[in-house]
């Protein structure tokens, strides 16, 4: 149907010709269609029912754990409310009392200290999908991080960080990102690092947010693989991480740009 795969996913798959340009996100058997030219992604339906048994579920409201909540202003608002409903279920804190912050910023978890916690399964099943909700809320990446770090034997005042990123979660299951039509295309970026935080080994944290226009589309909170000697140092490594991640979208954007032409 002359779709190419992108080389930076394989999930996704393009179409530029020179008056429209189609895109198609495969993951199993759930699909997003999108383009310039609505004509055209009927037609490519169409095609694509002619040769498999498919169901049009119209308008894109729903897709893998995600809502989405269009605007008359051409905004989109992308939130996770039911699967954070779901998570809260599965806890018994759905009806927690809700907390302003998702983490308290003198926290400072160690590997040791406490007892060990009743069910590590368990643990590691609800930290797993705090991963998850960081598609939909960066403000979650720094702690969700920071509680990843001890799946392996976590203990109780893990789970109380745990418990303190639901509280959060209970009091703003609505909110999300969201995203606007953008004027350009120009790529910025925010770096910060914590310095030698880690009580256990004295490593450092790297956060970064990178912008396309005015939209956030990468974030990341990832502790160093080595310890920095100087708060300058943590700070450069995550100006260098934050700069490979804008490389990678200017490639992805290079990529379309070639296709196109």
């Amino acid at each position: 149907m002359g779709f190419l795969p992108s080389k930076s996913d394989t999930s996704l798959f393009t179409r530029f010709t020179t008056t429209a340009t189609l895109f198609i996100l495969i993951y199993v058997d759930d699909i997003l269609v999108t383009g310039s030219s609505h004509t055209l992604v009927q037609q490519f339906i169409t095609q694509l029912s002619s040769h498999f048994a498919l169901k049009d579920l119209g308008r894109l409201h729903y897709f893998l754990g995600v809502e989405v909540t269009w605007h008359a202003n051409t905004s989109l608002h992308l939130s996770q409310s039911k699967y954070i409903r779901d998570l809260l279920h599965r806890t018994d804190m759905l009806h927690a009392k809700p907390q302003p912050t998702p983490m308290v910023s003198s926290l400072r978890l160690t590997a040791d200290g406490s007892t060990s916690v009743e069910d590590p399964t368990f643990f590691r099943s609800i930290v797993g999908a705090l991963q998850y909700v960081t598609i939909t809320r960066p403000e979650l990446s720094f702690a969700v991080n920071r509680v990843c770090q001890y799946m392996h034997q976590p203990q109780q005042f893990h789970w109380k960080a745990v418990k303190r990123i639901l509280h959060y979660l209970a009091g703003t299951s609505s909110h999300g990102l969201h995203l606007f039509s953008s004027p350009s295309y120009s790529i910025m970026g925010f770096s910060d690092s914590d310095w030698a935080t880690d009580l256990d080994d004295r490593k450092s944290t790297t956060d970064y947010c990178i912008f396309l226009g005015l939209n956030p589309v990468s974030w990341v909170s990832k502790k160093h693989k080595v310890v920095s000697r100087s708060s300058t140092e943590a700070e450069y490594r995550s100006v260098v991480a934050a700069l490979t991640d804008i490389i990678w979208i200017q490639s992805l954007l290079y990529e379309m740009r070639i296709s196109s032409t």
